[in-house]
């Protein structure tokens, strides 16, 4: 919240904000694609319950990132913590995503439709790359930030595919 109550107050949670618009999207993104994926299950392992919550673990410690972030955006801690949050992130949905897949048969649409899933491979680069840059170069890192959400703005159309040949 602004300090005052005059437009020039706003100015100083301009980073603050930004650094929700970028969560914001990064829940976004996340919640889409996993509604995407959980929909194409029929029954749900204990192992895919315990991947899921591993993978809302990390999510859930994006509000703290997010606020340490936006009141020091280009500050080494702050963006080495967030950085490590979202690539932490990346890797326990791509567990859980792995999971789901081994509950599809061996030949199975879904897993021909997912591949290599070279946009996951390259997000998890991304937060890990964002993530060692943090301690040599926060600003660069920071700019980093915005790339994965480029990469996923628009949710992943693989499993609408599944459904929708």
């Amino acid at each position: 919240m602004p300090d005052g109550a005059t437009f020039d107050a706003i100015k100083s949670i301009i980073p603050t904000f930004i650094a929700y618009i970028l969560s914001y999207l990064y829940v976004g993104i996340y919640w889409n694609n996993h509604h995407h994926l959980v929909s194409t299950l029929s029954k749900v392992s204990g192992k895919i319950l315990w991947f899921n919550l591993h993978w809302l673990f990390w999510m859930s410690l994006l509000p703290m990132a997010t606020k340490w972030l936006g009141a020091y955006p280009f500050r080494t801690a702050p963006i080495f913590v967030y950085g490590f949050i979202l690539f932490m992130c990346a890797i326990s949905y791509y567990l859980l995503q792995i999971e789901v897949l081994k509950q599809h048969k061996k030949h199975s649409k879904l897993k021909q439709i997912f591949g290599r899933d070279l946009k996951g491979k390259i997000s998890i680069i991304l937060y890990l790359t964002i993530t060692i840059c943090a301690l040599f170069l926060p600003i660069l890192s920071y700019v980093l930030l915005f790339v994965p959400t480029l990469l996923w703005v628009i949710p992943d159309r693989r499993i609408e595919k599944f459904y929708n040949p």
